[in-house]
C-alpha cells in the first residue's frame, strides 16, 4: 500500500503520513536529533581518549593517526553515497541499518584489543555515521514541508549537531578519567539499541524518484573522489609537505574524480544528483558559505584546544568546561534562527553571522600566555552564536531550495560540504600556524640544532624535547615554544577572521528573504513543494502492536 496522500482533486501531495497513524512531526525531530548527537559526539570524543588508547594498545603513530582520522574519512566519502541511496531504497531503511551498524562498531571499538581491530571498528563507525547524518536531515525535510516549521526543526536539529560536537571533549575526559577510554565508545550501544526500536516503530518510510537505475558506478567515483582529496587535505593537516606525492596525488585524483561525477550525472537522464542544482544562487551559494565556515573554525578550534592545554595547562576535562560558553551560545542560535531568519532573511543571517563570527575571532587576538577567563568565555559567547547563525542560515536555504523527492542527495551534498570545509581547515589553519610558530625555535641559547628542530614541530613536541634538556635550556624552550605558539595563535585567527569575511561577502547572493513553501509554489519556484507528488513517494512505517 502506498503512503502517498492525496488532495480531494486527486492530485498527489507528495507530503508523507507518519508512522503508526500519526505520530506527531515534533517526536519524529526529537528522535531525528538524538541519533545525530551520538554521531555528533563521536567525532570529537575520541581526541581526549587518544594518550588513554596509546598507552594501553602501544599503536605506531601511523597507527595512531589512522584510530583518529579514519572515521571522519569514510564519514565523509560515503556521505554522497547512501544519502542517493536513500532517495532511491528508502530513507528510514537505511536511517535503520546504520543504527545497527554504529551500534555494532561501537562493541568492537570499545573491546578491541589492539589497534588494527579499533581501525577497523572505526572505519564501521564511519560508514554508520554516513548511513545516518544525510537521512536525519533528509527526513526532516520530509515531515515538515511548511518552511517556517521547517526552519524551526532546522534550528533544533543544528543546535544538537553543535552540541555533539562541542560536548565531545568534556564527556569524552569525563568517561576516561574514571573508567577506561574504551567507555567512550560503550556509551552508544544502549543508545543505538533504543533508537533502533524508537526508530522503526515512529519514523516515516520516504523514498524519492524511482525512475530508471541507480547509479551504482557514479556513487562509487563519488565516495572515491571525495575520499582523494579529504585522504590528501588530512595528510597535510597532519605535517606532511603540501608538494609532496602523498598529498597531492590523493587531492588530484579525487578532484579528476569529481570532475568524472558531475560530467557523468549531466548525461544521464536519471542522476543521482540534479547539477542544476547548482545553478540556483540561493543552493549553490548556501554549499559554499558552509565550506568556508568550517574551514574558517574548525581548524581553529583545535588550535584553542591546544591552547587551553598546553599554554595554560588545563585538564581535558577543564578544557571542555571552559567551551561551554561555546555550547550554549550555539544553542541559543540554533533555537532562535527560525525568528531570525523570518525577521532577517537568509542574506542579512548568513552574512551578518560571518561577520559576528569574525569580531569574536578578532577578539581572540588579545589572549596571551595568560589566562584570561572572561575574554575567552566573551569570545566563545560570540563565536558560538555567529557560527550557529551562518550554518542554519546556510543549511536551511540549501534545503528549501532542494527538491523533497531529492532531499537525501542535498542532504548529503550539505555534509559532505561540511566535512570537506573541516578538513581543508585543519590542514589550512594547521599550516598558518606551523608557518608562524616554527621559526621562533630556530635559535634558542643552549639547545642544539636537532632539539630546536623537533621542537618546532609542534608546542607538545617542544615540552617532550625541553623535558630532556638542564634546567636553564628547558626553560628557555618552553618560554620561546610557548611565545611562538601564541604568536602563531593570533596571525591564524587574523587568517580565519579574513576568510569569514571573505564568507560574508558571499552570503550576500542569497535571497533577501526567506518566502514560504506557500509562496514559492504560487510564484512558480518552488523546486519540492509544488511538484512532490510527481516524484516523491512516501510510506507509513508499520504501526506497533502495542499501540
Amino acid at each position: 500500500m502506498s503512503g502517498t496522500t492525496t488532495s480531494g482533486s486527486g492530485r498527489t501531495t507528495g507530503v508523507p503520513r507518519l508512522s503508526g497513524g500519526g505520530a506527531n512531526r515534533w517526536t519524529v525531530l526529537i528522535v531525528l536529533c538524538v541519533s545525530l548527537l551520538f554521531v555528533a559526539l563521536d567525532t570529537t570524543i575520541l581526541y581526549v581518549a587518544v594518550p588513554s588508547v596509546t598507552e594501553d594498545l602501544r599503536p605506531g603513530p601511523v597507527e595512531l593517526l589512522w584510530i583518529v582520522d579514519v572515521y571522519p574519512l569514510i564519514a565523509a566519502s560515503l556521505l554522497i553515497l547512501f544519502g542517493t541511496l536513500g532517495d532511491r531504497v528508502g530513507r528510514r531503511r537505511v536511517l535503520l541499518l546504520g543504527y545497527g551498524l554504529f551500534g555494532l562498531a561501537s562493541a568492537a571499538a570499545a573491546l578491541a584489543p589492539n589497534p588494527q581491530i579499533l581501525m577497523v571498528a572505526r572505519a564501521l563507525l564511519g560508514i554508520g555515521g554516513a548511513m545516518i547524518m544525510p537521512a536525519t536531515l533528509s527526513i526532516l525535510r520530509q515531515v515538515f514541508p511548511d518552511r517556517r516549521e521547517r526552519a524551526v526543526a532546522i534550528g533544533v536539529w543544528s543546535a544538537v549537531a553543535a552540541v555533539g560536537a562541542a560536548v565531545g571533549p568534556v564527556l569524552g575526559g569525563f568517561l576516561v578519567e574514571n573508567f577506561w577510554w574504551g567507555s567512550v565508545f560503550l556509551i552508544n550501544i544502549p543508545m543505538m539499541a533504543a533508537m533502533l526500536l524508537i526508530g522503526r516503530w515512529l519514523l516515516p518510510e520516504s523514498r524519492g524518484e524511482r525512475n530508471g537505475p541507480w547509479d551504482v558506478i557514479g556513487a562509487v567515483i563519488a565516495a572515491l573522489g571525495v575520499l582523494g582529496i579529504v585522504l590528501g587535505v588530512k595528510r597535510i593537516g597532519s605535517g606532511a609537505p603540501v608538494l609532496g606525492l602523498t598529498t597531492l596525488v590523493p587531492i588530484a585524483v579525487g578532484v579528476l574524480l569529481l570532475i568524472l561525477f558531475v560530467h557523468r550525472q549531466r548525461r544521464r537522464e536519471h542522476p543521482l544528483i540534479d547539477m542544476r542544482l547548482f545553478a540556483r544562487p540561493a543552493f549553490g551559494t548556501s554549499v559554499g558559505c558552509i565550506v568556508l565556515a568550517m574551514l574558517a573554525l574548525v581548524g581553529l578550534q583545535l588550535i584553542a584546544v591546544q591552547y587551553l592545554q598546553l599554554v595554560l595547562g588545563l585538564s581535558p576535562l577543564e578544557t571542555g568546561l571552559r567551551m561551554l560558553p561555546l555550547v550554549f551560545s550555539a544553542m541559543a542560535a540554533g533555537l532562535t534562527g527560525s525568528r531570525m531568519l523570518q525577521t532577517l532573511g537568509p542574506r542579512a543571517m548568513v552574512s551578518l553571522g560571518f561577520v559576528l563570527t569574525a569580531v569574536a575571532v578578532l577578539c581572540l587576538t588579545a589572549m596571551n600566555d595568560q589566562d584570561s577567563a572572561w575574554l575567552l568565555s566573551l569570545g566563545f559567547v560570540l563565536l558560538g552564536f555567529g557560527f550557529q547563525s551562518t550554518l542554519f542560515g546556510a543549511y536551511e536555504s540549501m534545503l528549501s531550495e532542494a527538491p523533497a523527492e531529492q532531499s537525501g542527495g542535498a542532504a548529503a551534498i550539505g555534509e559532505t560540504s561540511y566535512q570537506l570545509g573541516a578538513g581543508i581547515g585543519v590542514a589550512l589553519l594547521g599550516s598558518v600556524m606551523n608557518a608562524a610558530y616554527a621559526p621562533g625555535l630556530a635559535h634558542v641559547g643552549g639547545v642544539s640544532a636537532k632539539a630546536a628542530e623537533s621542537a618546532s614541530h609542534s608546542l607538545g613536541e617542544a615540552y617532550k624535547v625541553a623535558a630532556g634538556l638542564g634546567p636553564s635550556a628547558k626553560a628557555a624552550l618552553r618560554e620561546a615554544a610557548r611565545d611562538s605558539f601564541v604568536r602563531g595563535l593570533h596571525i591564524t585567527l587574523v587568517a580565519s577572521a579574513l576568510l569569514l569575511l571573505v564568507g560574508a561577502a558571499i552570503a550576500l547572493r542569497l535571497p533577501r528573504r526567506a518566502a514560504d513553501s506557500t509562496e514559492r509554489a504560487e510564484g512558480g519556484t518552488a523546486v519540492g513543494e509544488s511538484k512532490a507528488g510527481a516524484g516523491c513517494e512516501a510510506e507509513p512505517a508499520p504501526a506497533s502492536s502495542g499501540r
